[in-house]
């Protein structure tokens, strides 16, 4: 499960800036996560809860929304999501495209006392 190890890597970057803003608290996490990130949500809010448990960070909520899986076409200049993992233009089927969206992870918002 590579949930844990990208939790522990978040939970590193929210010490770090929880030590330089003074906050005591951790409140909540807001991240963004991509539909081929191949990040499980419910895996990755479980690990979430079992590291933060017992410490300053107890009780934070993790909030997690979906970037769906996005593509641009080189071809004919259109954006769409790509669905089924079929990865040409729904416009003129080309194949040429661009990955734009749903492969990140991003830390949104943080919320601390």
């Amino acid at each position: 499960m590579h949930e844990m190890s990208i939790v522990q890597g978040l939970i590193a970057i929210v010490k770090e800036e929880m030590d330089k803003s003074g906050a005591a608290r951790l409140r909540s996490v807001s991240v963004k996560i991509g539909e081929m990130s191949g990040i499980l949500p419910d895996a990755l809010k479980t690990c979430f809860e079992i590291i933060t448990a017992g410490n300053e960070m107890n009780g934070a909520e993790l909030n997690i929304d979906i970037a769906p899986l996005m593509g641009y076409c080189k071809k004919c200049n259109k954006e769409f999501k790509v669905i089924g993992y079929n990865f040409s233009c729904v416009e003129c089927h080309s194949s040429d495209i661009d990955i734009i969206s749903g492969r990140e992870m991003n830390i949104v918002e943080i919320e601390v006392d």
